[in-house]
């Protein structure tokens, strides 16, 4: 991938129906002329068998939309993500929803990275994004 180019992230976990946030950075992957790029954050443990189908399935998807998937084993997420995506030039990631806790991945990872874009996906298929703008100071 061209490590200059903008990219879109798709955070996701190891859940099937983490597939519709894939398919929305795509989209605006595509729509936007950036690079696609997936990444799942795992808590570090001794034995992946039981979620090794899910995470082969999303890698699967991630490569039917020509992106990679970049798994990283850390015990906090919103700054391994957020390490990311400052060295992969990411301008927006995309997730699942807030659970609307002031300590949840997407407050921290916001607190790590304000300025990278926001995008949520329901498990309906809304999409919410925020964008990150500046502010005119007089």
């Amino acid at each position: 991938m061209n490590s200059n180019k903008p990219s879109i992230l798709a955070c996701v976990t190891s859940q099937y129906e983490c597939d519709r946030i894939i398919e929305t950075a795509a989209a605006l992957a595509e729509e936007q002329e950036c690079e696609l790029r997936v990444l799942s954050v795992l808590k570090p443990m001794t034995n992946y068998t039981e979620i090794s189908d899910e995470l082969e399935y999303l890698n699967r998807v991630s490569k039917e939309h020509g992106a990679d998937m970049t798994v990283i084993f850390s015990d906090y997420a919103p700054a391994a993500a957020a390490t990311f995506v400052t060295e992969n030039h990411v301008s927006r990631i995309v997730t699942g929803m807030h659970d609307g806790g002031s300590e949840s991945f997407l407050v921290m990872f916001n607190r790590f990275a304000p300025e990278v874009s926001i995008t949520m996906v329901a498990k309906d298929n809304l999409i919410y994004s925020m964008d990150v703008s500046r502010a005119a100071v007089r």
